[in-house]
């Protein structure tokens, strides 16, 4: 294991509810209709195909691009207020850290909303962002993971991913990575180079190679 790749929502911070929340004002809003089904069909989703679904199940008269910017509207207000991180992610994210361990964000979300989240944790703790708006194919496709890897310099076979969606597992596994899925809000299927855990609290470093059974490498411990 010579770095780490994170998905953001659902995985790293349980922003999920913030989208459902907004998805469902906007309906309201224009006079749509929508479903708690429909919200769960778009998690990991890079936001222009969610915006499509939208579209195609709200049944409003927008724009996909005016969809995105309202959807980032929401959920960039409600992170301001407050980011809910996910159990064990911070302390995990902070180990590996300290272990000298390179990490990345890899997410569908774009920078304007992932922007707030960085800013409450120290600088530099990613070694590269992957936000939606930087690949011309977002997950379930594997560029966003073959990116993450390419920006750190290594092969994405040396690369654990950490999700919590099959959208967001199918890029990492794609792309050659071994992936800690960690479900939250929709079941995750079996597959190859998935591995389970239920949660990330009490996981630090040598306890997340030792689930993905990728030994560390090239880690220094930070003072």
């Amino acid at each position: 294991m010579e770095a780490v790749l994170w998905d953001m929502d659902g995985t790293l911070v349980d922003t999920e509810p913030y989208w459902v929340e907004t998805e469902f004002a906007m309906a309201a809003k224009y006079g749509g209709a929508w479903s708690h089904e429909h919200a769960m069909n778009l998690v990991g989703n890079a936001l222009l195909d969610s915006a499509d679904y939208i579209r195609a199940h709200m049944g409003i008269d927008r724009t996909r691009e005016e969809i995105v910017d309202e959807l980032l509207d929401g959920v960039v207000a409600r992170v301001e207020e407050s980011v809910p991180w996910r159990p064990g992610a911070q302390e995990l994210l902070a180990d590996l850290v300290r272990r000298g361990v390179p990490c990345a964000l890899v997410t569908m979300s774009w920078q304007r909303f992932v922007d707030p989240i960085l800013a409450q944790l120290p600088a530099g703790t990613f070694a590269s962002v992957v936000t939606g708006d930087r690949v011309e194919h977002g997950k379930p496709h594997p560029e966003p993971y073959l990116k993450a890897a390419a920006d750190l310099g290594l092969a994405p076979e040396d690369c654990v991913a950490i999700e919590d969606s099959n959208t967001g597992a199918t890029s990492a596994a794609a792309a050659g990575c071994t992936v800690v899925c960690v479900p939250n809000h929709v079941p995750m299927q079996e597959g190859e180079r998935r591995v389970f855990v239920e949660t990330l609290d009490g996981l630090d470093t040598d306890s997340l190679a030792a689930a993905a059974d990728r030994p560390v490498k090239a880690a220094v411990t930070r003072p």
